[in-house]
């Protein structure tokens, strides 16, 4: 048996702030998919001794380190969402370094495929190398509730947040498959449970 037999296909998983996608990626983690987040990958890519710590203080001043030496992430937040050239500069720099740390890291699932997750899958470009697509989607005023009851944050920070990520008919332009999580965590399960036994069937992400 070759090790070209065990290559995972990968599935992108995305949706907006609120949208219930960590919920989702938490599911398919317990029925044993292997799963990577780039919201881990970009914490891997920041830590202090990386090269790309030391070109973001650089940039922007030692006012976005804790005391400890960690990237203080609300610091730079506030500042990159105040100045899209600023994002900009951050995703260029960030979106190839967290892109490697999570490929190589996928290459390793054992699992018959392997998941993506990414609130900005379309808008990175790293959509390019998945095989299939699921988003999952909510109305926006679900979104917005949702993340306030969660996050420590103000309306028009959620609205700044939307607003950078891709517009959701973008997104569902997109996807292969699309659950609306409107409804209560349990029927959410229900929705990842069927299609993990959908994807079991798939060769290479498709029918």
């Amino acid at each position: 048996m070759t090790t070209a037999a065990f290559t995972p296909w990968i599935l992108g998983l995305t949706g907006g702030i609120g949208s219930g996608k960590s919920a989702a990626a938490e599911r398919f983690v317990e029925l044993g998919v292997h799963l990577v987040d780039a919201d881990q990958a970009a914490r891997w890519v920041v830590e202090p001794g990386r090269p790309a710590l030391a070109s973001i203080v650089e940039r922007f001043g030692a006012g976005v380190l804790q005391e400890d030496g960690q990237l203080d992430r609300a610091a730079l937040r506030k500042l990159i969402f105040a100045d899209p050239a600023q994002r900009q500069w951050l995703e260029a720099l960030l979106h190839p370094l967290i892109g490697q740390e999570i490929f190589s890291y996928l290459a390793k699932a054992e699992s018959p495929y392997a998941i993506y997750v990414s609130p900005l899958l379309v808008e990175s470009g790293q959509i390019a190398k998945t095989q299939r697509v699921l988003v999952i989607d909510a109305p926006q005023e679900l979104q917005i509730q949702r993340t306030l009851a969660r996050d420590n944050t103000s309306p028009e920070q959620v609205q700044a947040i939307l607003k950078a990520q891709a517009a959701r008919e973008e997104r569902l332009r997109h996807a292969d498959d699309v659950v609306v999580n409107d409804r209560d965590l349990g029927w959410l399960h229900e929705q990842i449970d069927r299609l993990h036994h959908f994807y079991l069937t798939l060769r290479g992400g498709q029918p």
